[in-house]
């Protein structure tokens, strides 16, 4: 870990609109991959709207990895259902943050981040300054599958031995 920048938490909210993939709905879980990394939330049964709530922290050393989000729907006796993927640069996130911003009123919106055809973004998703940390609230549109979004919060995680800040 001698090229790490620091800690990015991902704050999972929930899911919204999530496809049906037993009889009427659905047991989703995520799966988050960053590089080599990979982390999973907890199943929520009988779920379409489900509320994860979970924060789930992944190291980086090199922001031009785009993090990857998989929605999974649990199966007891068959290989689990894909419910759809996307995407999602962290960038223009790591350089606002690079910024060493301090004292902003709360609430400020840094940098905006607009939907594009390169990423899964349903929304603008503003960068803000919130209780003296920079976060940013994104909404994901799921590719691969008939419908669904995913709302997440980034925030990031100073490390004292980390380079660069």
């Amino acid at each position: 870990m001698d090229n790490l920048l620091g800690l990015l938490r991902i704050h999972i909210q929930r899911g919204v609109n999530l496809a049906v993939r037993d009889m009427r709905s659905s047991d989703p879980y995520i799966i988050l991959k960053m590089g080599k990394q990979k982390l999973k939330t907890r199943v929520v049964k009988r779920n379409l709207n489900p509320e994860w709530d979970e924060k789930l922290t992944l190291t980086v050393s090199d922001p031009n990895i785009p993090v990857k989000l998989f929605v999974y729907d649990r199966d007891t006796f068959t290989f689990d259902d894909k419910m759809g993927d996307a995407e999602f640069e962290i960038g223009t996130y790591v350089k606002v943050v690079q910024m060493g911003l301090e004292g902003l009123p709360d609430g400020t919106i840094i940098a905006k981040v607009q939907p594009t055809r390169q990423n899964c973004l349903a929304e603008e998703s503003c960068i803000i300054w919130s209780k003296g940390k920079v976060v940013q609230n994104m909404v994901l549109n799921l590719r691969n599958v008939e419908c669904g979004e995913v709302e997440l919060q980034l925030q990031w995680i100073a490390v004292p031995s980390s380079k660069g800040f």
